[in-house]
């Protein structure tokens, strides 16, 4: 191996993407929550009301129009870059994308999750100052047909019933 093979030559089948709107799933939440490198946390009302109380805006809720045009978005930056979008769905607090893309993954959620801003930053939507998106996001890899099946079919169908 010398300086110029690269740190990882395989990729997974295809990656599961989910990131929330800033503000609205905090560390201690309710729900539960994921700590980085930790896992899953179980709810802690005081860690919840701290944070909470150090938010620099308010929590971001994407309108039906804001959706649409993150939608739009990573659409259009999956196609400009060649990466098979699988399924989306971008929610009023979170965004969840299946993807295969034979980059690094925290790059491909960050380059969706700048596309996004960038399209909410423009007009109409008035989102000119506020932090749009919490830090980071959680990314799972999908290791064969199965997993995406699975993944696409929780994507497009349950989180709808979710809401209802």
């Amino acid at each position: 191996m010398n300086a110029l093979t690269p740190f990882c030559t395989s990729f997974p089948h295809a990656l599961f993407l989910t990131w929330t709107t800033y503000g609205t799933w905090l560390p201690g939440d309710p729900r539960g929550w994921r700590k980085w490198k930790c896992g899953d946390r179980q709810p802690q009302p005081l860690l919840e009301a701290w944070c909470s109380q150090r938010l620099n805006n308010p929590p971001i809720c994407l309108l039906p129009d804001q959706r649409l045009a993150v939608e739009a978005a990573i659409l259009a930056h999956a196609c400009i870059r060649h990466w098979e979008l699988h399924a989306l769905s971008v929610r009023s607090n979170h965004v969840h994308v299946a993807v295969s893309a034979r980059e690094i993954p925290t790059k491909v959620r960050n380059e969706f999750k700048a596309f996004g801003t960038r399209a909410l930053r423009a007009s109409p939507f008035l989102l000119k100052q506020e932090r749009i998106w919490a830090r980071g996001g959680d990314i799972e890899f999908l290791d064969n047909d199965h997993e995406l099946e699975q993944v696409v079919r929780y994507i497009n169908e349950a989180q709808d019933r979710k809401e209802e």
